[in-house]
């Protein structure tokens, strides 16, 4: 049957006016249309779905270590209308589920999550009986799988970006343990993640979760080669995204699942600010709020008085705004740029023109100067901005190696760096 098929697409191929993407579409079976974007859950059901994820049911032996956790998610959710990274993504798959959107997550460590903040896999510390709280969500209407994948990204990600593209209505998500070991598939990137649509019409909506950020790890842990998707990135091919907050990931997992153009996305993800409070976004946020690209600066109460406007994406803020410096600043704000394939434009001169008074523009990363974001929307802002302004760069200088060898040093140099951004 398979032969067949490929003979048959071989022969439309030679004859005139074959279309190739619906030969692909055909090879790939018959498949419904790309689901719309579902009303967003509200509050009530949120809380619901909260409560429900972490319920252990009668007579299974939770460890008692999770036991513990689960309490300070429910007690966060409830006294506080906070929600941690583990729960906004639970939350995104059950309300993916119950709107009928299959959801597959594999990856490395992935059941538990690398630093131990999904868990969505349970074992019974008696008998060693497996629980998944997803399977037993009350409405589900599409399924949920979530598997341990072997450490071998290039065999893993080339079948999980095949198995995306004939399931074109799930979103099928892959993890990193840390996010530079994609680069054992840097191949299937390369030659079908980013291409795949250009060169075949090939649609996929495959979604790598790529933990990333410099804390002190060295160079195999701290960065997931932001540089590398977004130098890829042309023609809307990919979505490449560094959300801040627990609200920004859960309304782009609904995006990217839903969204009617489906286009790979690459996440950069947390590590410590997985239990960082200031990053927990609200209940409210979620049931009510949307995808934010960009995020000004909340703690700013006259737009008059700033002369200086950072823009920087992810982690890097946290250290920013929790240094000693911060607190002697007067005329320096900070905007998050969530968003950074394809670059949303208008919101970030919207931003900056928001700023009447904004004399000096600077981009701050973590990153060394070859690396990270800067270039990319360095380049693509100063093509598109009505101001005189250029945009002048804090961060690690150019270097071979993405981060310092020793945890002392990675400190010095990460405070040298915040300490000039906030120089006033």
């Amino acid at each position: 049957m398979a032969t067949a098929k490929l003979q048959d697409a071989h022969r439309r191929v030679k004859s005139a006016g074959a279309s190739l993407a619906g030969i692909l579409a055909d090879l790939a079976g018959d498949s419904p249309p790309p689901a719309r974007i579902p009303p967003a859950p509200d509050k009530a059901q949120l809380l619901a779905w909260s409560d429900a994820l972490v319920a252990v049911p009668t007579g299974f032996a939770l460890s008692k270590k999770l036991q513990t956790q689960f309490e300070r998610r429910r007690g966060i959710v409830h006294e506080r209308g906070l929600v941690d990274w583990g729960t906004a993504e639970a939350l995104a798959f059950a309300a993916l589920v119950c709107a009928g959107v299959p959801v597959r997550l594999t990856g490395q460590d992935t059941e538990r999550g690398t630093f131990s903040h999904r868990h969505a896999v349970w074992h019974d510390v008696a008998t060693g009986a497996r629980y998944v709280a997803l399977h037993h969500l009350e409405g589900a209407r599409a399924a949920f799988e979530i598997y341990n994948s072997p450490l071998s990204e290039y065999a893993c990600v080339g079948f999980e970006y095949g198995y995306s593209a004939v399931a074109q209505n799930a979103l099928v998500l892959w993890e990193a343990q840390y996010g530079d070991f994609f680069n054992g598939a840097q191949i299937v990137v390369d030659q079908f993640i980013s291409a795949g649509q250009a060169k075949w019409g090939q649609q996929s909506r495959l979604t790598l979760l790529l933990p990333h950020g410099y804390e002190g790890g060295g160079p195999e842990h701290s960065s997931a080669r932001l540089e590398r998707f977004l130098q890829l990135s042309a023609g809307n091919n990919l979505r490449v995204a560094y959300p801040s907050t627990t609200a920004n990931y859960f309304h782009i997992l609904r995006l990217q699942a839903t969204d009617v153009a489906p286009v790979p996305l690459v996440l950069m993800t947390p590590k410590s600010l997985l239990r960082h409070e200031a990053s927990y976004g609200t209940i409210d946020e979620l049931a009510r709020g949307t995808f934010r690209p960009v995020i000004d600066d909340p703690n700013v109460k006259d737009k008059k008085t700033i002369e200086r406007l950072i823009l920087c994406t992810g982690k890097i803020y946290y250290d920013l705004i929790e240094s000693g410096h911060y607190a002697n600043v007067r005329k320096t704000a900070i905007a998050r740029v969530e968003m950074l394939a394809p670059l949303p434009h208008e919101e970030i001169r919207a931003v900056i023109d928001s700023y009447s008074g904004v004399k000096t523009l600077l981009w701050v990363q973590e990153e060394p100067k070859n690396m990270g974001a800067r270039a990319h929307v360095r380049r693509r802002l100063l093509e598109r901005l009505d101001k005189s302004l250029d945009i002048a760069y804090v961060g690690r200088p150019y270097r071979a190696s993405p981060s310092e060898g020793y945890a002392g040093q990675h400190l010095v140099e990460q405070e040298r760096i915040v300490a000039e951004a906030l120089k006033e």
